[in-house]
């Protein structure tokens, strides 16, 4: 019998879906090489990359924002440290040239490149957007297969509930969980700053660290945690990184795994 617990253990997680376990620390930048991931450009599928939407250069990572896709990673990850340390350029590109700049830290993210709008897997977004870096958007299909549960203030901003650490839990499977200090004004607009902002300047680096235990999410910018959440689905998956109609730079995406 002993014989075939190998096997047994072996097709258990084949059929659970495994995700690539790691012991230390992983730097997902090596070189000026994206060997740990695959482009995705909608309406142009993999790998296919003719403006140089996304290019290595002594370390860091431009996203030029010029098309709409994500870099995506070869492997899925769980239950990981997140540093991502990313700063924003300057030039912005239609449809998006006067708006707020644009981008995203996608986890968890399963189903097939493109799945959401042609664009993106679907997935949960840590949103990097100016004033509104931190807030949590479930890129689903409306069902119950991505959603995420979190404590939230009785009151909303427009159609979007806010982190509240002492709030009421409540699940949505579509739409977005602000963070704890986004303005109430805030604005689509280029330059755009909140009176309670933790990102720092354009121009300037910041840290962004993602938690992942289970179902559980902390976002942590520039050492501050501006949002969590108490549960998730789906608990694992690819990570991607957007292009979304603005120039930013990203020098460190490294993992470590949670004991």
């Amino acid at each position: 019998m002993k014989t075939f617990v190998p096997l047994i253990l072996a097709l258990i997680i084949s059929l659970m879906g495994a995700s690539t376990v790691f012991a230390a620390p992983l730097n997902l930048f090596e070189g000026d090489t994206l060997s740990h991931w695959y482009t995705w450009i909608k309406d142009r599928g993999r790998d296919q990359d003719p403006k140089k939407v996304f290019t290595m250069k002594d370390g860091v990572l431009r996203v030029s924002g010029e098309e709409f896709g994500c870099i995506t990673s070869n492997e899925e990850y769980a239950n990981y440290h997140l540093l991502v340390e990313y700063k924003w350029g300057t030039i912005t590109f239609a449809p998006r040239v006067e708006c707020a700049r644009d981008s995203g830290v996608l986890i968890n993210s399963v189903v097939e490149d493109g799945g959401f709008s042609g664009t993106w897997m679907n997935s949960i977004e840590v949103q990097l957007i100016e004033g509104g870096t931190g807030d949590f958007i479930v890129v689903g299909n409306g069902t119950d297969a991505y959603a995420i549960t979190s404590p939230v203030a009785p009151e909303m901003q427009g159609s979007s509930h806010v982190f509240s650490p002492d709030g009421k839990p409540v699940t949505i499977t579509g739409g977005r969980i602000n963070w704890y200090g986004r303005d109430p004004a805030w604005a689509d607009v280029k330059d755009f700053r909140g009176a309670k902002d933790v990102e720092k300047p354009i121009g300037e680096w910041n840290r962004l660290e993602v938690i992942t235990d289970g179902g559980k999410i902390t976002v942590l910018l520039n050492g501050i945690v501006v949002n969590s959440t108490i549960d998730c689905t789906p608990k694992k998956g690819c990570l991607q990184i957007q292009s979304e109609g603005a120039e930013i730079f990203f020098r460190k995406v490294v993992l470590t795994p949670r004991e």
